[in-house]
């Protein structure tokens, strides 16, 4: 497969696992907490939902040539989201999410060539748009997977490829440190080795038996999450 293709499959399977998470939940179960912060499980998809909808603005922008969607159209799509019942937010979020990656592997190879846009200061093509949705859509898929079972994992072919973005996720996403400090990290599966210049994690979710355990508490200082 192409580095496309290889996203494209991502972000499709990522979608076939929110899918299936949601389906046997009732509207009692979508109103359960989900891992993510102050989130039940019901606003996390609608969150998805409401993401999908702008992911799909933005394909519309690097398709068309135009400027990518700012809050003016962003603020609307959060309020119609917001006010759905829990229920529909999770069933519209399922139909919102699984029309945007159909459309995506509808794209011709032409259409996928010629993507481009301005995000964050910087040009993007198809598969950079593509990494920024896995990964919004992997974490937050996993937040409602390991509400439900606590051996969950984010999807193992999402992390093959986000791992190799996470320099510059982690240069985005990042608070200055109290104290600065400079971290080796290497990662098992699949094998990367990183230096941290000083999160989502928690002691929870962090097994005490891992190397470097001991310094999360501090990592969540600088990357709290989102």
């Amino acid at each position: 497969m192409s580095d496309l293709d290889a996203w494209i499959s991502a972000v499709r399977s990522s979608q076939n696992r929110f899918a299936a998470l949601l389906a046997p939940l009732d509207a009692e179960q979508v109103q359960h907490p989900s891992y993510a912060d102050d989130w039940s499980i019901a606003q996390v998809a609608s969150h998805l939902g409401s993401q999908s909808e702008i992911f799909d603005l933005a394909l519309d922008a690097g398709l068309n040539g135009s400027a990518a969607p700012g809050m003016e159209q962003f603020q609307p799509l959060w309020d119609a989201w917001n006010g759905r019942s829990p229920e529909a937010q999770a069933a519209d979020s399922v139909k919102a999410n699984e029309a945007l990656v159909s459309r995506i592997e509808s794209l011709s190879g032409a259409d996928r060539a010629r993507f481009r846009m301005s995000l964050f200061g910087r040009d993007t093509d198809l598969a950079g748009l593509l990494a920024m949705r896995l990964g919004e859509h992997a974490l937050h898929t996993w937040d409602i997977a390991v509400a439900l079972d606590s051996s969950a994992v984010v999807s193992p072919d999402a992390v093959r490829l986000l791992i190799d973005v996470l320099p510059g996720t982690a240069a985005r996403a990042g608070r200055a440190a109290a104290e600065p400090r400079v971290l080796a990290v290497a990662t098992a599966d699949p094998q990367r080795r990183f230096t941290l210049t000083t999160g989502r994690l928690d002691p929870e979710q962090t097994s005490a038996e891992l190397p470097g355990h001991e310094v999360v508490p501090e990592l969540l200082q600088v990357f709290p999450g989102f």
